[in-house]
């Protein structure tokens, strides 16, 4: 198989689909690879790396289009890249299309079988290609956080660890999975007050022998959210539906009462946010404030850690895409039900049905069941 590597051009997004490394491993298995001049040289992956690895060098992106059968990327296509794509040619990226009509209806009229690494699963009904992107972004958002909180840059000048004879900060954690969790390690690590938020009893007995009952945890009500929101100075919002748009747990009138300078992170926003004041921002412009609240919505924020981003991304979806090459696609995912659920678009066909739920009637849309699309 011909596996074609296009260059980021999203804001400020440096990752890259396959590092020098991986590309070794395709071409180890008799496959071909191609990738876009300095696709990742922003991140210390350069041409002369992969051409070592085995793969060629193609000046622009539209060559790539046109000669891969496979197009192996990051972030999901942006409008004229989904109009390179065409039937016959496999997508395998990032799309999160519940939240994103546009995109959905482009990769419809293109044809391409489109496979998604936020609905991949695995035997522990986990997302284990989502996984190390929410790892980042969970750390991150604390990060980002406690940077917006510093009084120059807007917020309220609150230090989250405090310091001896001043209490430190209190970070809000809304959803307990992958990204709260890293982003309670983090928040913890600084010496911030941490409460978690979940509605499963079980993730929160898990949550407090992780954390060995240092960090709070307490299933989530409205009363909750409106009461440890009202006392927070940091909220990260770590809510995740697989494949749908996420819920909005956070309103505007829990905004409204939060404290002045106070910082929200959102890291559900490539899935449309969880938080009813959030907009997608960039790393370019990562910030705005509602109410005096200072929200920080960007929509690929492991792409500014994007060399560390990128090699924990491949070191997840090497496996499948291994097994794409080497079955193709069709083989592939009938034989492994994990793959098949990242199927979103085949042949003009939607096939999750969360992505219908969210856009069927906007866009006039019906489900096709994933077994049967590929069959058909």
């Amino acid at each position: 198989m011909l596996i074609g590597v296009p260059k980021e051009i999203k804001n400020h997004e440096y990752r890259i689909g396959l590092t020098p490394a991986a590309v070794k491993e395709f071409v180890s298995h008799g496959h071909e690879v191609i990738v876009e001049k300095n696709g990742g040289a922003a991140i210390g992956f350069f041409d002369e790396q992969y051409i070592a690895a085995g793969a060629s060098i193609l000046e622009t992106p539209e060559e790539i289009f046109a000669k891969a059968d496979m197009i192996v990327k990051v972030k999901e296509p942006q409008p004229h890249e989904c109009k390179m794509l065409r039937k016959g040619q496999t997508l395998y990226t990032f799309l999160h299309l519940a939240p994103d009509p546009t995109q959905t209806e482009l990769l419809v009229a293109s044809g391409a079988t489109c496979i998604a690494y936020e609905t991949v699963t695995d035997n522990r009904n986990a997302l284990p290609l989502l996984a190390p992107m929410s790892e980042v972004a969970g750390r991150m958002s604390v990060q980002a956080g406690a940077h917006y909180l510093e009084k120059a840059h807007g917020g309220s000048g609150t230090l989250l660890g405090g310091v001896p004879g001043v209490a430190p900060g209190k970070v809000l954690v809304i959803g307990g999975g992958v990204v709260g969790t890293n982003a309670a390690k983090m928040a913890l690590g600084l010496g911030a007050d941490v409460t978690i938020l979940d509605r499963s009893l079980p993730r929160l007995r898990e949550l407090d022998d992780i954390f060995n009952g240092q960090v709070k945890t307490v299933f989530s009500t409205v009363d909750a959210i409106e009461h440890y929101s009202s006392h927070a100075d940091l909220v990260v919002g770590a809510v995740l539906i697989p494949g749908a748009a996420a819920p909005k747990l956070l309103t505007r009138e829990h905004i409204r009462n939060m404290k002045e300078g106070s910082v929200v992170v959102d890291v559900a926003i490539d899935q449309g946010g969880c938080f009813e004041t959030s907009k997608a921002t960039t790393h370019q412009d990562p910030v705005y404030v509602v109410d005096g609240v200072v929200h920080y919505c960007v929509a690929n924020m492991p792409g500014g850690v994007a060399r560390t981003s990128t090699m924990a991304l491949n070191n997840a979806t090497l496996p499948f895409g291994l097994a794409l090459a080497n079955k193709g696609p069709k083989r592939a995912m009938l034989e492994d039900q994990h793959l098949l659920n990242g199927l979103n678009v085949h042949e003009g066909k939607v096939t999750y049905k969360a992505v219908v739920d969210a856009l069927g009637e906007k866009l006039g849309l019906t489900y096709e069941d994933p077994r049967t699309a590929l069959n058909g």
